[in-house]
């Protein structure tokens, strides 16, 4: 089986939803819809969940992605945050 590139699976604009797992610090948030602004610019309600002790959160974010490169930058530029663990 040949490995399916993310652009292959995606038409063009289309929601794209972000889970950013982080360190259970008051600015993770902050920090992320920063990050996002910058690349799609809007009005966003992020869902947050706390892991089961209490250590790490969960932001969900969706956008509204033009093209790919908005998509991988983004993938890049969260994970680049300080107090980000991992990004979905």
């Amino acid at each position: 089986m040949q490995p399916t590139k993310l652009n292959e699976l995606l038409d063009f604009p289309c929601s794209f939803t972000y889970k950013v797992m982080g360190e259970a610090k008051p600015e993770l948030v902050d920090k992320v819809i920063t990050v996002i602004q910058r690349h799609a610019p809007g009005d966003y309600t992020p869902s947050i969940k706390p892991s089961s002790k209490g250590n790490y959160h969960s932001v969900s974010v969706t956008i509204n992605a033009t093209h790919i490169e908005q998509v991988e930058s983004l993938y890049k530029e969260l994970g680049d945050i300080d107090i980000v663990r991992m990004v979905l």
